[in-house]
C-alpha cells in the first residue's frame, strides 16, 4: 500500500521525516518496504499490509494507526473542511434511480446517487497523488472514484446513466451462462453463484470485481451513476478466483470492506466532483440497507491483558490506545466492554484486542522473563520421541533427510498407488500438484534421480511426512530410497551395487529400535519388481509397510537408469503396535550355552517359518535364534536349501546342564522334521 506523506498529513499532524515514520511503524506490525522521496517535503511510503487488516488499505486507516503511535488525534472527512469535505446526501427510497437488491446474503447494502458531469482530464494535484499511489489517471469521473478508494477504502464505480436502461439498478446473481464484456476488454462467461449489477435488462458490471464496458464513462458521458456497496467478501473472493480477475477493488472487498462506510465514500466523491469542477451530484442518494451489520461487542479483561503479556498496562494507557484506534469502550467491573468498528474484521476475540494493545504499548516494553511454572508441564508425546529415534537411526545408517512436496502430479500419485486411492485437489495450482501423493515415495525417488544426474554414487535418501489416501485418510509415514553402489568411491567399500537385502536390514533395524517383530511375505505391486518386494506384517498383526526394487518403467518415468529400491513405514500403525510395557531386567549372572543345528529344507520355505517353529516349541530358556549360513549347491540335493541357526539357551537363576540343552535340541529337531520335512545335516 503505497501513501503519500502529505496525505496522511491531511488526516494527522504526524512530525518526523518519512523514515521515522516507517520505522515507528514497523514496530507495530506494519513493514515499510521503501520510503521514495518526492521533491524537498514529500515522499512515498511503501507499506506491507498483511491480510487480516484491510482497514489499513486506504490513507485513512494508516493515519489511525499513525496517529495511535505518536498519541496525537486524526481528523476525519467532515463539512467544512477544506480538503476532507463531504457533501450531504439526503438519503431517499427512490429518486432518479431505483436499486434493487436480489440477494442481501450476498449484497447486504448498496448505495447509488446521479451527478450531472463534464468528462475530461483531472487536477493535476488529483492524478499526481493517484500516481504516487501507483494508480494511473483515466478521466476526473474514474480518478474521483479511486481516490476516494485510495483514501477510505471503499471502493466505487461509476456507470453511465444513458447507458442504464430503465434508469434502474439490480444487484442479483448472474444467469446461467450469461456473458459480460469487463472493462478490460475480455468477454467473460459467468456462473449463477456470481453476482452482478445489471440493469433492468442486462448485467453491467461484476460485483466487486470489474465494471462492464458497455456501461464505462466515456467522454461524452453527462450523467452518471455513483456506485458505493458492501458485498460479501467470500462471493467476491470466489468470483475473482474462478474468473482470473485480481483488482484494487476486489482485493479490498474479498478481505472484508466496512459495510458503514458506502454512504460516507458517496458524500466524499461528491465533494471531490464540485472541487475537481467535474460535476455535481443531484443531492439524493437511494441506500438499499437490505441486511444490517452490527458492530460486534468484546469484554476485555485486565488480568487477561497481564496473564497473556506478563505486564500489567495502566488503565489509562488502555483505554487511550483503543479509543484512538476507533474502538468504544464502556467500563465493566473486570475491565471493560468495547464495541468493535466493523472496519476492524480482525477483531473477533479478545485476544485480538490485546494484540493491539501490545503492539501500540510496545513490545519492547514487555519484559523478556519465562512465566511462572504453576503446574508439571505435559511429557512429551512418545510418538514425537520415536520419530526422534528412528531419524537418529537412518541418518547412521548413512540416509540423508528429504522434504518433498505433498502436492505431485496425478502420473507421478499413479505410480505408487492404486488410481482409486488418489485424492484429487479441487483448485490445483498446475498440474505438477493436482493429487495429494499417496506415498512420501513420488518425491524421493525425484530427488533420488537429480542426485544421480550429479554423479553422486551412493544415494540414500529418507523423509518422514504424510500420505493421503482415500481409504486410510492421511497417515504418517516413514519412507526411504536407496539406489548406487555400496560404498561408493571408497578403496574399502566394495562397490558393489545395493540389493533387496541391504534395505531389508535397514527396515529391521528401525523395528527393532522399537521392539517390534515382523514377517515379510511377497508383494505383487505394479510399481514394484515381482520377486524383490515384500509387504512388512507384524507378527501378530496386520501390514505396516512394503518395500522393494522400484518396477523399471516406473523409474524410467522419475529419471532413474538403475535399479532403485524403497521402503514405506506406517508409522500410526507402529504407533498403535507399540506396548508400552518395557521392563528393566538385571544383566544374566549365569553364562549362555550355545548350539548349532543345520537341516535340509525346501528352498521355497521361508526361514522365518523355521524361526518360529523353533520359538513355539522351545522351553522359555531358549532367548535367542539367529541364522548365519545358507547354502545352496554341491551336495545338496535339488529343490533343498542347507539352513545354518545358532540357538542360544540360558537361564535366569542356574546354569544349565548339557543334558538339558540336549533335550530342548532333541525336542526341536523333531518339531522341524515333523512340520517341515527337515532332515538334520
Amino acid at each position: 500500500m503505497k501513501v503519500l506523506l502529505s496525505w496522511l498529513r491531511e488526516f494527522v499532524d504526524v512530525p518526523g521525516t518519512a523514515q521515522q515514520i516507517a520505522a515507528a511503524m514497523s514496530v507495530r506490525g506494519f513493514a515499510v518496504e521503501s520510503v521514495e522521496r518526492i521533491g524537498d517535503d514529500d515522499a512515498v511510503l511503501d507499506f506491507e499490509i498483511t491480510a487480516n487488516r484491510p482497514d489499513c488499505m486506504a490513507v485513512a486507516g494508516m493515519a489511525r494507526e499513525i496517529a495511535t503511535a505518536y498519541g496525537l488525534q486524526v481528523r476525519r472527512p467532515a463539512v467544512g473542511a477544506s480538503s476532507l469535505a463531504l457533501v450531504s446526501l439526503r438519503s431517499v427510497e427512490q429518486g432518479d434511480l431505483s436499486v434493487v437488491i436480489e440477494n442481501s446474503e450476498l449484497c447486504p447494502r448498496y448505495a447509488g446517487a446521479v451527478a450531472d458531469v463534464i468528462v475530461g482530464d483531472s487536477p493535476d494535484w488529483l492524478q499526481a497523488r493517484l500516481r504516487a499511489a501507483g494508480v494511473r489517471p483515466i478521466n476526473n469521473v474514474v480518478d474521483v472514484t479511486n481516490y476516494v478508494m485510495l483514501e477510505l477504502g471503499q471502493p466505487m464505480h461509476a456507470f453511465d446513466h444513458a447507458r442504464l436502461t430503465g434508469g434502474q439498478i439490480r444487484v442479483r446473481p448472474a444467469r446461467p451462462a450469461e456473458t459480460l464484456r469487463t472493462l478490460d476488454g475480455q468477454m467473460r462467461t459467468l456462473a449463477p453463484e456470481m453476482l452482478v449489477i445489471a440493469d433492468a435488462n442486462t448485467a453491467v458490471a461484476i460485483a466487486g470485481v470489474m465494471g462492464g464496458q458497455d456501461s464505462e464513462v466515456a467522454v461524452g458521458t453527462k450523467t452518471i451513476v455513483l456506485e458505493s456497496a458492501y458485498f460479501n467478501p467470500l462471493s467476491v473472493r470466489r468470483t475473482s478466483k474462478k474468473l482470473g480477475l485480481k483488482t484494487e477493488a476486489s482485493m479490498r472487498f474479498e478481505r472484508g470492506s466496512d459495510p458503514r462506510l458506502p454512504v460516507t465514500a458517496m458524500e466524499r466523491a461528491c465533494a471531490l466532483l464540485e472541487r475537481t469542477k467535474t460535476g455535481t451530484a443531484r443531492g439524493t442518494v437511494v441506500d438499499a440497507y437490505a441486511a444490517r451489520v452490527e458492530p460486534r461487542a468484546l469484554r476485555l479483561r485486565r488480568h487477561k491483558i497481564a496473564g497473556l503479556l506478563g505486564v500489567s498496562v495502566p488503565d489509562e494507557e488502555v483505554k487511550r490506545l483503543i479509543e484512538s484506534l476507533g474502538f468504544a469502550l464502556k467500563d465493566a467491573d473486570d475491565g471493560w466492554e468495547v464495541t468493535v468498528p466493523t472496519r476492524r474484521v480482525d477483531a473477533l476475540r479478545e485476544v485480538d484486542l490485546i494484540e493491539e494493545v501490545a503492539r501500540h504499548y510496545g513490545f519492547d516494553r514487555i519484559p523478556a522473563t519465562f512465566p511462572a511454572l504453576l503446574t508439571t508441564p505435559p511429557p512429551i508425546d512418545p510418538r514425537i520421541t520415536r520419530t526422534r529415534r528412528l531419524r537418529e537411526l537412518m541418518t547412521g545408517a548413512g540416509f540423508s533427510e528429504a522434504v518433498t512436496f505433498g502436492f505431485v502430479s496425478e502420473s507421478a500419485g499413479a505410480g505408487f498407488a492404486q488410481p482409486e486411492e488418489i485424492v484429487a485437489i479441487a483448485n490445483p495450482l498446475s498440474e505438477q500438484f493436482a493429487v495429494l501423493r499417496p506415498s512420501a515415495l513420488p518425491g524421493l525417488v525425484d530427488a533420488v534421480a537429480h542426485n544421480l544426474r550429479r554423479e553422486q554414487r551412493d544415494v540414500r535418501l529418507f523423509e518422514v511426512g504424510a500420505r493421503f489416501t482415500r481409504s486410510s485418510g492421511e497417515r504418517r509415514v516413514l519412507a526411504c530410497a536407496w539406489a548406487g553402489l555400496i560404498g561408493g568411491d571408497h578403496w574399502g567399500g566394495g562397490n558393489r551395487p545395493v540389493d533387496y537385502f541391504d534395505l531389508l536390514g535397514v527396515v529391521d533395524r528401525l523395528l527393532d529400535a522399537m521392539q517390534l517383530r515382523a514377517r515379510f511375505e511377497p508383494a505383487r505391486q505394479p510399481w514394484l519388481v515381482p520377486g524383490r518386494a515384500a509387504h512388512a506384517l507384524l507378527e501378530n498383526g496386520g501390514p505396516i509397510g512394503w518395500l522393494g526394487q522400484v518396477a523399471p518403467d516406473v523409474a524410467d518415468r522419475h529419471g532413474v537408469s538403475g535399479a532403485v529400491f524403497v521402503a514405506e513405514l506406517d508409522l500410526d500403525a507402529l504407533d498403535a503396535a507399540i506396548r508400552d510395557d518395557t521392563q528393566v531386567v538385571p544383566l544374566p549372572r549365569h553364562p549362555s550355552v550355545t548350539r548349532d543345528i543345520s537341516i535340509l529344507v525346501d528352498d521355497t520355505l521361508a526361514a522365518a517359518a523355521v524361526r518360529q517353529t523353533i520359538v513355539d516349541i522351545a522351553p522359555a530358556t531358549l532367548v535367542r535364534v539367529a541364522e548365519f549360513d545358507r547354502y545352496q549347491g554341491k551336495g545338496i540335493p535339488e529343490g533343498k536349501v542347507s539352513l545354518s541357526l545358532r540357538l542360544t539357551f540360558r537361564a535366569p537363576d542356574r546354569t544349565l546342564t548339557d543334558h538339558e540343552v540336549q533335550a530342548a535340541m532333541d525336542t526341536i529337531v523333531a518339531a522341524l522334521r515333523d512340520r517341515h520335512g527337515a532332515a538334520q545335516r
